[in-house]
């Protein structure tokens, strides 16, 4: 065994398998992989193994597509053929138009990745599927690559190749322990000696948790106990002289496939069952759950009645296997999060289907830093203080009994909530408040009309329209006030803090006192990867002199672990984040500055406090941090105050309001009002896929300033030209926003991708942010949004078509 190499993968099911071979295959061949026992012997050998194209965004299309890819090329090996059935084909069923809009719109997102569904109705579904039956049926969406592969073959042929390329595979080698030097590499410990190593993998399947104590953090993964049958010979499959399609089922939560002349039959029960939460035994190797038939009766009967020739036919085999589970299903693939060096590829829920791409993902991550798809939602990242085993268990719960259920916009499910709140989350609820979730805290979305309201769920406008549409009106002509709860703020201390972030950021970062500036930080390829204020706050008794860095909330992990990787050795920068101890009371409107003045001592006007500032004070008793900085493009301030004074600060702030007609508005409001002056929010219009060039940011770039991450990279990419630029759209329809992902067509080709859409209430406009073809890129230029399926109009207008001299902000 070796004691030295530059990667070692734990865990020989799909995730190290693949990541082994996707690390060879990007150079890197001085890697190893460690298995505790034999490889594919946790949940890899009892996979069900289905292979679909079916994402929920483009990044997960693209990575299915890569493993389909994959797959063929290796069943199609002379020297090492693999069992991969490619092409059967998949149907996912519905019994609601509801569920049919959505898969309109799913259709739409993969041809912008060149995969094409098919929307079919319940008698196509029926004549490609002769086994079910049509009653309760509407329709379903056809994937034309559907299939399903041998897990252990599979995993086989990519160690295989992994070996050729010259890694190394050590079988019966288990893991004891994990050290981390002082210059961030590692030592891995197992019963047959250590290795040293710069970096460590995490694909411990459902024994994730086990190494990661080893390293000192907690992954929010869980495991779920899942059962299949497997039915003896059924003659109408013997018959058919072609393999049938998978078929999986909402209305039943079950799914199937062809295994022999039989079926393969899942079940996604209601009564479920968590598995593993108080350890699991060490020698449960190759070993399976008890059956547990009786939790799968009710979804047996859905079974039965959607296909009737389930009755005539005997079970030989019951499996029942853990599976794993994230907060929201998705993997976790990339760095861990508050360590170097340590990346994970665990959670696979769909390990067989999609490993083959998350590997190639995150082969990529370790050796270049990025991959070629912006990978937010599979970050680690993603998920930050909040994600203990309580709430992975309960999400993890409410996602298996949902498998096959996709999200709506703005579905907000009510497994683990609330998670973070703060002290006004009961106060706005008792005001009428509806909540959302962004990074675990409750934020106010919308208020409600009555209690029992309850919009339905929709890809179109829904019944919250007229509402949002009052609620922007008020900050339109008089005054709201919304939390904004979460925000992620890092103060920054130490004489070298301006030009620390000076390296970081793109552009000129202010270094006056009092003063606010927005910029981006960009990666080592010159691409996005950050977007963030920042606050020179003077010395007073509230601190020395500091920088406020706030970046959205999703952020709080991702742009910490950023700032820290990059400080140098003897630089005197000090980062502490402020995130979960303060709140921003958002005070928005024409009259906000007369609210704010009736409440906080100072001369608040435009002279003694203008756009971009920011102030010391108190609002009422509450000690308060004060920017004059606006998200909706109306003259509006950043009330920054720490938890234990919030709700004194809202009582004086709502206690001014009154005369002034002060009334609350959410999130909903505020992401229409950003459409309509343009901004962007970050995952969604500012991904690692694009330059700043490319995403419009032209003004915030100071090439000739000196160096900062990814100038080089930039320089690079600036001779070469946009590859696409992101534009402001009008969509002319007024039934349903443009969807992200949603593609943008010219004829028969796709030429554009939407990133956000959102009704402009002020413009009357139905706006939307995409990234197109840089021929397609001129105000005026028109193409077709592919909206659920139907052909709308899309014409490129210039940018914030509300107030485009941002003369009402500055007021």
């Amino acid at each position: 065994m070796k004691s030295r190499t530059k990667v070692v993968v734990i865990g020989g099911g799909i995730a190290g398998c693949s990541t082994l071979y996707h690390l060879t295959q990007e150079g890197w061949t001085d890697v190893v992989l460690v298995e505790r026992n034999e490889l594919t012997s946790g949940t890899t050998w009892h996979s069900a193994a289905q292979v679909t194209n079916f994402g929920m965004n483009q990044t997960m299309v693209g990575l299915k597509t890569h493993s389909i890819q994959l797959y063929k090329e290796l069943a199609e090996d002379p020297d090492y053929p693999i069992n991969y059935h490619h092409g059967d084909g998949g149907i996912r069923l519905a019994n609601t138009e509801a569920q049919m809009q959505g898969y309109r719109h799913f259709t739409s997102m993969a041809r912008g990745m060149d995969v094409h569904f098919e929307v079919i109705d319940a008698e196509e579904c029926a004549r490609r599927h002769p086994l079910i039956s049509t009653e309760n049926l509407i329709g379903g969406l056809w994937d034309p690559m559907d299939g399903d592969i041998d897990p252990a073959q599979l995993c086989q042929a990519l160690a295989r190749r992994a070996r050729k390329a010259g890694a190394e595979v050590y079988r019966n080698t288990p893991v004891t322990a994990l050290t981390q030097h002082s210059d961030d590499t590692w030592t891995v410990h197992t019963e047959h000696g250590d290795i040293d190593c710069d970096i460590v993998v995490n694909a411990c399947g459902y024994r994730v948790n086990e190494v990661g104590a080893m390293m000192g953090v907690h992954h929010p993964v869980a495991s779920m106990e899942h059962q299949y049958f497997l039915t003896e010979e059924i003659p109408a499959i013997r018959d058919a002289g072609h393999r049938m399609p998978l078929l999986r089922c909402p209305i039943s939560d079950y799914y199937c496939r062809q295994e022999k002349n039989g079926l393969l039959l899942g079940f996604y029960e209601q009564d479920c069952k968590t598995w593993g939460m108080d350890g699991i035994d060490p020698n449960f190797v190759n070993a399976l759950c008890p059956d547990d038939l009786d939790r799968v009766t009710d979804v047996l009967e859905g079974a039965f009645a959607r296909m009737p020739a389930l009755m005539e036919v005997g079970v030989h085999t019951v499996v029942n296997g853990p599976i794993t589970y994230t907060i929201d299903g998705a993997p976790l693939v990339g760095p861990i999060p508050g360590k170097r060096n340590a990346f994970c590829i665990i959670g696979l829920r769909a390990g067989l289907g999609e490993g083959g791409g998350h590997g190639w993902l995150l082969a990529q991550q370790i050796v270049h830093g990025e991959a070629s798809y912006d990978t937010w939602c599979l970050d680690p990242r993603r998920f930050t203080g909040h994600a203990n085993v309580e709430l992975t268990a309960l999400k993890a719960i409410e996602d298996y009994q949902n498998e096959f259920r996709f999200h709506f916009p703005h579905e907000h499910r009510p497994a683990g909530r609330p998670a973070k709140t703060t002290p006004l989350t009961p106060v706005l609820a008792a005001e009428g408040a509806a909540f959302t979730v962004i990074n675990g805290w409750e934020r106010v979305e919308y208020i409600k009309p009555s209690p029992d309201f309850s919009p339905t769920l929709s890809f179109d406008f829904d019944e919250t329209f007229d509402l949002i549409a009052d609620e922007v009106a008020n900050v339109q002509t008089g005054v709201g006030l919304a939390e904004v709860n979460g925000f992620n703020r890092i103060e920054v201390t130490g004489t070298d803090r301006h030009s620390f972030l000076d390296r970081m950021f793109c552009g000129t970062v202010t270094r006056r006192d009092g003063r606010v500036g927005l910029g981006y930080l960009l990666n080592h390829h010159g691409m996005v990867k950050a977007e963030a204020t920042v606050a020179n706050l003077p010395a007073s008794d509230r601190g020395p002199d500091r920088l406020w860095y706030g970046s959205a909330a999703a952020s709080e992990f991702h742009d910490m672990d950023w700032l820290t990787q990059h400080m140098r050795v003897g630089e005197d920068v000090h980062l502490r984040s402020l995130t979960n101890e303060q709140t921003i009371l958002v005070l928005a409107g024409p009259k906000a500055r007369d609210v704010l003045s009736a409440c906080a001592r100072g001369d608040w006007s435009a002279t003694a406090f203008p756009w971009l500032s920011v102030r010391e004070c108190f609002v009422g008793i509450a000690p308060a941090t004060v920017m004059g900085v606006s998200f909706s493009g109306e003259l509006a301030y950043e009330i920054h105050v720490p938890n234990a004074s919030l709700y004194a600060a809202y009582l004086a702030l709502r206690q001014a309001g009154e005369t002034h007609g002060l009334k609350l508005f959410g999130a909903r409001a505020v992401e229409s009002m950003r459409m309509e002056k343009s901004f962007m929010h970050w995952k969604a219009d500012l991904i690692t896929e694009f330059d700043p060039f490319e995403t419009g940011l032209d003004r915030f770039v100071k090439l000739d300033k000196g160096a900062f991450i990814g100038r080089d990279a930039l320089l690079a990419r600036q001779a070469v030209g946009p590859q696409k630029k992101l534009v402001v759209m009008q969509i002319h329809e007024t039934q349903r926003p443009a969807h992200p992902g949603a593609s943008l067509l010219r004829g028969d080709q796709v030429v554009g991708t939407v990133t956000s859409g959102d009704w402009g209430h002020r413009t009357g406009l139905n706006l939307a942010h995409a990234f197109v073809d840089p021929e397609q890129s001129e105000v005026g230029a028109d193409m077709e949004l592919d909206s659920c399926g139907q052909r709308v109009r899309a014409t490129v207008i210039p940018p914030s078509p509300y107030d485009p001299g941002f003369e009402r902000m500055k007021a």
